[in-house]
Protein backbone atom coordinates (compact mmCIF):
# COMPACT_ATOMS: atom_id res chain seq x y z
CA UNK A 1 0.00 0.00 0.00
CA UNK A 2 2.89 2.22 0.87
CA UNK A 3 4.64 1.62 -2.20
CA UNK A 4 3.85 5.24 -4.03
CA UNK A 5 4.29 7.01 -1.03
CA UNK A 6 8.16 5.61 -1.08
CA UNK A 7 8.07 6.60 -4.69
CA UNK A 8 7.13 9.73 -4.22
CA UNK A 9 9.18 10.31 -1.27
CA UNK A 10 12.21 9.02 -3.17
CA UNK A 11 11.48 11.58 -6.28
CA UNK A 12 11.02 14.06 -3.78
CA UNK A 13 14.55 13.73 -2.35
CA UNK A 14 16.01 13.12 -5.52
CA UNK A 15 14.06 16.55 -6.72
CA UNK A 16 15.83 18.32 -3.65
CA UNK A 17 19.08 17.37 -3.97
CA UNK A 18 19.51 18.01 -7.54
CA UNK A 19 18.28 21.34 -7.07
CA UNK A 20 21.00 22.00 -3.88
CA UNK A 21 23.78 20.88 -6.07
CA UNK A 22 23.11 23.10 -9.54
CA UNK A 23 24.73 26.58 -9.41
CA UNK A 24 22.86 28.59 -6.51
CA UNK A 25 20.57 31.19 -8.11
CA UNK A 26 18.85 33.75 -8.48
CA UNK A 27 19.48 32.06 -12.19
CA UNK A 28 18.26 34.70 -14.89
CA UNK A 29 18.12 35.92 -18.37
CA UNK A 30 20.09 38.84 -19.76
CA UNK A 31 19.04 40.42 -23.09
CA UNK A 32 22.58 42.33 -22.67
CA UNK A 33 24.43 38.90 -23.05
CA UNK A 34 27.31 40.22 -20.73
CA UNK A 35 28.60 38.44 -17.68
CA UNK A 36 31.57 37.95 -15.63
CA UNK A 37 34.01 35.09 -15.69
CA UNK A 38 35.94 35.58 -13.34
CA UNK A 39 39.25 37.82 -14.66
CA UNK A 40 36.93 40.13 -17.04
CA UNK A 41 33.27 40.69 -18.64
CA UNK A 42 32.62 38.85 -21.61
CA UNK A 43 30.18 40.30 -23.84
CA UNK A 44 28.16 38.19 -26.17
CA UNK A 45 26.03 40.53 -28.04
CA UNK A 46 26.92 39.12 -31.04
CA UNK A 47 27.62 35.52 -29.77
CA UNK A 48 25.31 33.07 -27.80
CA UNK A 49 21.90 33.92 -25.42
CA UNK A 50 22.68 32.51 -22.02
CA UNK A 51 20.90 31.61 -18.53
CA UNK A 52 23.21 33.61 -15.75
CA UNK A 53 23.06 33.26 -11.85
CA UNK A 54 23.65 36.00 -9.31
CA UNK A 55 20.59 38.13 -10.26
CA UNK A 56 21.51 41.68 -11.47
CA UNK A 57 25.13 42.03 -9.63
CA UNK A 58 27.10 42.84 -12.28
CA UNK A 59 29.16 39.70 -10.87
CA UNK A 60 26.56 37.19 -12.42
CA UNK A 61 28.26 34.01 -14.09
CA UNK A 62 26.55 31.82 -17.23
CA UNK A 63 24.96 28.66 -16.42
CA UNK A 64 24.12 27.51 -19.64
CA UNK A 65 23.89 28.96 -22.93
CA UNK A 66 20.67 28.47 -25.11
CA UNK A 67 21.73 29.33 -28.50
CA UNK A 68 22.75 32.24 -31.19
CA UNK A 69 22.27 35.76 -30.11
CA UNK A 70 19.22 37.00 -31.37
CA UNK A 71 17.63 33.78 -32.25
CA UNK A 72 14.06 33.97 -31.10
CA UNK A 73 13.71 30.42 -30.05
CA UNK A 74 16.90 30.29 -28.00
CA UNK A 75 15.87 33.26 -25.99
CA UNK A 76 12.52 32.15 -25.30
CA UNK A 77 14.24 28.73 -23.72
CA UNK A 78 16.83 31.05 -21.92
CA UNK A 79 13.34 32.59 -20.37
CA UNK A 80 12.04 29.16 -19.52
CA UNK A 81 15.72 27.70 -17.99
CA UNK A 82 16.19 30.68 -15.68
CA UNK A 83 12.13 30.78 -14.61
CA UNK A 84 12.90 27.11 -13.30
CA UNK A 85 15.74 28.14 -11.26
CA UNK A 86 16.84 25.63 -8.43
CA UNK A 87 15.22 28.39 -5.77
CA UNK A 88 11.96 27.12 -7.61
CA UNK A 89 12.21 23.57 -7.58
CA UNK A 90 13.23 23.51 -3.56
CA UNK A 91 9.58 25.32 -3.24
CA UNK A 92 7.76 22.97 -5.37
CA UNK A 93 9.49 20.15 -3.15
CA UNK A 94 8.20 21.17 -0.25
CA UNK A 95 4.82 21.99 -1.44
CA UNK A 96 4.07 18.57 -2.39
CA UNK A 97 5.76 16.74 0.62
CA UNK A 98 2.91 18.65 2.64
CA UNK A 99 0.51 17.72 -0.22
CA UNK A 100 1.71 14.29 0.23
CA UNK A 101 1.52 13.81 3.82
CA UNK A 102 -1.93 15.01 3.52
CA UNK A 103 -3.24 12.45 1.07
CA UNK A 104 -1.33 9.60 3.13
CA UNK A 105 -3.58 6.37 3.38
CA UNK A 106 -5.96 5.86 5.85
CA UNK A 107 -8.61 2.92 7.01
CA UNK A 108 -12.70 4.42 6.18
CA UNK A 109 -13.57 6.61 9.33
CA UNK A 110 -16.69 8.83 9.96
CA UNK A 111 -14.47 11.73 9.25
CA UNK A 112 -13.45 10.76 5.95
CA UNK A 113 -17.16 9.75 5.09
CA UNK A 114 -18.34 13.20 5.81
CA UNK A 115 -15.37 14.32 4.14
CA UNK A 116 -16.42 12.83 0.64
CA UNK A 117 -20.01 13.89 1.71
CA UNK A 118 -18.67 17.26 1.85
CA UNK A 119 -16.64 16.96 -1.80
CA UNK A 120 -19.72 15.80 -3.72
CA UNK A 121 -18.80 12.41 -4.68
CA UNK A 122 -21.19 10.16 -5.67
CA UNK A 123 -22.25 8.02 -2.36
CA UNK A 124 -23.33 5.10 -4.35
CA UNK A 125 -20.19 4.25 -5.52
CA UNK A 126 -17.55 6.08 -3.28
CA UNK A 127 -19.19 5.92 0.18
CA UNK A 128 -22.36 5.34 2.27
CA UNK A 129 -23.99 8.51 2.76
CA UNK A 130 -24.23 9.58 6.19
CA UNK A 131 -26.37 12.76 7.28
CA UNK A 132 -25.12 16.45 7.57
CA UNK A 133 -27.39 17.88 9.48
CA UNK A 134 -26.73 18.06 13.48
CA UNK A 135 -30.12 17.95 15.72
CA UNK A 136 -31.15 21.00 17.37
CA UNK A 137 -29.33 21.38 20.76
CA UNK A 138 -31.22 19.44 23.05
CA UNK A 139 -33.18 17.53 20.52
CA UNK A 140 -32.80 13.61 19.78
CA UNK A 141 -33.44 13.07 16.36
CA UNK A 142 -36.52 11.12 15.32
CA UNK A 143 -35.91 7.58 15.96
CA UNK A 144 -32.78 7.95 17.90
CA UNK A 145 -31.66 6.57 20.81
CA UNK A 146 -30.92 8.25 23.87
CA UNK A 147 -27.57 9.79 24.28
CA UNK A 148 -24.65 7.68 25.35
CA UNK A 149 -26.16 4.31 23.90
CA UNK A 150 -25.94 2.50 20.29
CA UNK A 151 -28.76 1.81 18.58
CA UNK A 152 -28.27 -2.17 18.72
CA UNK A 153 -26.88 -4.00 15.64
CA UNK A 154 -24.63 -0.67 15.28
CA UNK A 155 -21.31 -0.78 14.34
CA UNK A 156 -18.03 1.60 13.71
CA UNK A 157 -17.08 2.11 10.32
CA UNK A 158 -13.90 0.11 11.14
CA UNK A 159 -15.45 -2.89 12.18
CA UNK A 160 -18.72 -2.78 9.94
CA UNK A 161 -16.01 -2.86 6.71
CA UNK A 162 -12.66 -4.46 8.27
CA UNK A 163 -11.53 -5.48 5.18
CA UNK A 164 -12.71 -2.39 3.23
CA UNK A 165 -9.55 -1.04 1.09
CA UNK A 166 -7.68 2.21 2.51
CA UNK A 167 -9.15 5.53 1.65
CA UNK A 168 -7.39 9.11 1.46
CA UNK A 169 -6.98 10.89 4.41
CA UNK A 170 -7.68 14.68 3.04
CA UNK A 171 -10.83 13.72 0.84
CA UNK A 172 -11.76 10.15 1.79
CA UNK A 173 -11.10 8.96 -1.83
CA UNK A 174 -10.13 5.33 -2.29
CA UNK A 175 -6.82 5.35 -2.19
CA UNK A 176 -4.77 6.35 -4.02
CA UNK A 177 -6.59 8.94 -4.34
CA UNK A 178 -6.74 11.35 -8.12
CA UNK A 179 -4.70 14.05 -6.28
CA UNK A 180 -2.35 11.55 -5.55
CA UNK A 181 -1.80 10.09 -8.80
CA UNK A 182 -1.64 14.06 -9.92
CA UNK A 183 1.05 14.65 -7.90
CA UNK A 184 3.07 11.34 -8.96
CA UNK A 185 2.48 11.98 -12.73
CA UNK A 186 5.18 14.24 -13.40
CA UNK A 187 7.62 11.43 -12.29
CA UNK A 188 5.85 8.96 -14.96
CA UNK A 189 9.29 7.89 -17.29
CA UNK A 190 10.75 7.24 -13.94
CA UNK A 191 11.60 3.59 -14.32
CA UNK A 192 9.89 3.11 -10.73
CA UNK A 193 6.82 4.47 -11.84
CA UNK A 194 3.61 1.98 -12.06
CA UNK A 195 0.75 2.19 -14.55
CA UNK A 196 -1.78 1.48 -12.13
CA UNK A 197 -0.60 4.99 -10.45
CA UNK A 198 -1.81 6.95 -13.86
CA UNK A 199 -4.53 9.57 -13.49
Amino acid sequence: MDELITFMRARLDEDERGARDATPGPWSYDPGKEWYDGDDFVTMTNGQEFVGYGGLSPFRGAVCITGDAGHAQSAKDAEYIAAHDPARTLRETEARRRTLARHAPAAPTEAGRRTVGRHGYDPQTETAPLPNAEPPSGAEPSGAEPAGTEPAGTESAAEAEPDAPPRCQHDGQPWPCPDLRDLAAPYADHPGYREEWRP
